[in-house]
């Protein structure tokens, strides 16, 4: 839905909750018609989206927006063919709605059904990457759910007119006005909190304190992650060549995202053949190593690390480093320090790999693979709006699973309890799935 600056956050929300019964009602082939509609549109605008996108790069160049930032701000023609890839995939998936998840008689013409639906009108607070509104535009969309997007001042040029793209796309291919909304300054913020009514669940993606305080000032739901704290420990048993590529994967792949690297806890007894290979590795691609003082034995040229640095997400080409005593103790320093995310283990050992994805309490536990594996599309879910440490209804990358939702149709003849409590009938429970 456009919004006119004439009117309040809270009067949109309350039309586009309107609008999300509608969008609840269509059909699988009208979504995903709308979504192909789309991906076609941005193909088509291509050359003003990254005219637009420029624009934004420049002003942060002026501004002096950190590189990390800058790199998310960017959007260009591997983003673009990513982002389609997704929507392509997406359409291939099985709908989520309309569902039967469960298909029980109570007795005789008491018939109890538990269907998928959407979750209803979603707020999506995000900043710096363009691409994210893509994704949370079609994964919502595909869902069956309204979207109320608000994005950084940094990436405004690029986000409008993704926006006015993606929205006139699919209008004309006959979604409700209210399917995807953009408001655009920074005060619309405290006003989406306020929309308890309106708005069924917010989904923060920014630094910790912007997570906090979303989370902080608002009674609606909240979704999503506060860190990116990820860790890889090199056990005992560790592969050194593997462990290299692996690590240098993980941090080096694409540094300012939340599921790179930012610790590395190594068992003492790899450390002397493990470490001295992975900081030459690392050191020839520009990233500074920050050591506990057993480290520094091994790698001297390492920096010193302070234990802020161990509860720190970096986003940049930097990592802690930290010599531990045992298995045991790398999943102690990752469930102290982590933020939940994904950790993973490098190691030969079996049991070793069952015990660490037990105990570690992360969304991703991994072996023998790099954590920036932790993303929706990589996951074969098409996008994803986030990714959530939480444990209650969806964690990790959320993908279309973790936009729907349920309710229970009960289908009956006149049945009441009474009848039941009062002994003239009894519930004889039959599986009809």
């Amino acid at each position: 839905m456009k919004n006119n600056s004439n009117t309040s956050v809270a009067a949109l929300a309350r039309a586009i909750k309107a609008d999300g019964f509608h969008m609840a009602s269509l059909s699988e082939a009208a979504r995903n018609g709308a979504l192909d509609a789309i991906s076609k549109a941005l193909s088509r605008h291509a050359a003003a989206i990254f005219a637009a996108n420029d624009e934004d790069l420049a002003a942060g160049v002026r501004e002096g927006l950190p590189d990390p930032i800058m790199k998310r701000l960017r959007f260009d023609e591997n983003k673009l063919r990513d982002a389609r890839a997704g929507m392509a995939e997406l359409i291939a998936l099985p709908d989520p709605l309309f569902q039967t998840q469960l298909h029980r008689e109570l007795d005789e013409g008491l018939v109890l059904r538990r269907v998928s639906c959407p979750i209803g009108v979603i707020g999506v607070i995000f900043e710096s990457r363009p691409d994210a509104l893509i994704q949370i535009a079609a994964l919502c969309l595909k869902s069956g759910n309204c979207t109320i997007l608000k994005g950084g001042s940094e990436a405004a040029r690029t986000n409008k007119i993704l926006f006015d793209v993606i929205f006139e796309a699919g209008v004309s291919a006959g979604l409700p006005k209210g399917f995807l909304t953009l408001v655009e300054t920074r005060s619309d913020i405290n006003e989406l909190l306020a929309c308890h009514e309106s708005i069924d669940l917010l989904i923060p993606r920014g630094s910790n304190a912007f997570v906090r305080y979303i989370m902080d000032n608002s009674s609606i739901p909240v979704m999503g992650h506060a860190d990116g704290i990820c860790h890889i420990y090199a056990d005992e048993s560790a592969d050194v060549e593997k462990s290299v590529r692996v690590i240098r994967d993980a941090k080096t792949q694409y540094a300012a995202v939340c599921n790179a690297v930012e610790t590395l806890l190594v068992h003492r007894g790899a450390a002397a053949g493990l470490l001295p290979a992975v900081f030459a590795d690392l050191r020839a691609r520009g990233v500074r190593v920050k050591g506990c003082p057993e480290t520094r034995k091994f790698i001297p040229e390492a920096e010193e690390a302070a234990e802020a640095d161990f509860a720190t997400e970096y986003l940049d080409y930097i990592l802690s480093v930290k010599i531990v005593e045992s298995l045991d103790a790398a999943i102690a320093h990752i469930n102290k320090y982590g933020s939940h995310h994904t950790d993973a283990i490098l190691t030969e050992d079996d049991a070793a790999t069952e015990r660490f994805m037990l105990l570690v309490d992360s969304a991703g536990v991994y072996r023998n693979c790099s954590t920036r594996f932790a993303d929706g599309f990589r996951y074969g879910f098409g996008a994803e709006v986030g990714v959530s440490t939480g444990k209650l209804h969806a964690r990790g990358p959320v993908g279309l699973s973790g936009l729907v939702t349920y309710k229970y149709e009960l289908r009956g003849d006149g049945h009441t309890v009474g009848d039941y409590a009062e002994g003239r009938r009894d519930f004889h429970f039959k599986d009809l799935s």
